[in-house]
């Protein structure tokens, strides 16, 4: 049998380039979408009970994601008329956690021959060579993927994490600072150091106020949930 994979696409790099149709109409990725975030995730199956719950959840935070300026794209191995078919079958007929008559508004790829899925290495033969595994790419407003995920087709993504790497990689690119674990906005995050034991600024040369070295390699700076939200805003 051929093998259908491809590499992934690694971190820093140019997010590949494709045409393709979609529920919202023909796209050109990513130039349609220049100046954005992008969360391109696959999924993979229309009318499976695992998908239909994320595809719901997506929706649901769709203007949460749009605020954040970020565009949401799926993708699966399928073609067009059953992506519809499955969506409507979602707003009219599905209820998850509350939410029911839920219209999908962002585009969903069609890639009946797996084109883009190979481009992206979303073919995993150790899982299936006719459907994409679920996976998640950040890429940046420049076209650079920044994070990529992987999860088996049983296990649904976890929605709360998903936007926390989004607003966590705008916080990174707004304040030129690192994020230690478990970081949500508000929380203290990881102050440039030097031999000195005094955090300095990078954009400034300037101390960070509040600042505080415990050593010469770990030093934090409190961030305030209200700046991480100014510096995310779109």
């Amino acid at each position: 049998m051929e093998n259908t994979t491809c590499n992934m696409p690694g971190l820093g790099e140019k997010a590949p380039e494709f045409e393709a149709e979609t529920t919202q109409g023909h796209i050109r990725f990513p130039q349609d979408f220049k100046g954005k975030w992008i969360i391109l995730f696959s999924h993979p199956g229309d009318f499976t009970p695992v998908c239909t719950s994320e595809f719901m959840l997506f929706g649901k935070m769709q203007e949460e994601f749009d605020a954040l300026g970020c565009q949401l794209l799926g993708l699966s191995v399928g073609a067009l008329t059953s992506h519809i078919a499955w969506l409507r079958s979602i707003r009219e007929k599905i209820e998850y956690k509350g939410i029911r008559n839920l219209d999908i508004r962002f585009p969903l790829i069609a890639d009946l021959t797996m084109d883009v899925a190979r481009r992206y290495g979303m073919i995993q033969p150790g899982a299936s060579t006719t459907a994409a595994v679920r996976t998640v790419f950040f890429i940046d407003p420049h076209g650079i993927v920044r994070t990529f995920l992987c999860y088996p087709a049983v296990l649904g993504r976890n929605f709360d994490e998903l936007k926390r790497i989004l607003v966590g990689l705008q916080t990174i690119d707004a304040y030129n600072v690192a994020l230690p674990a478990d970081w949500h906005p508000g929380d203290d995050v990881i102050a440039p150091s030097g031999s000195t034991m005094e955090a300095i600024d990078r954009r400034t040369g300037n101390p960070d106020e509040g600042a505080r070295c415990y050593d010469w390699y770990f030093c934090t700076k409190p961030l305030s949930e209200e700046k991480v939200t100014a510096g995310t805003k779109h």
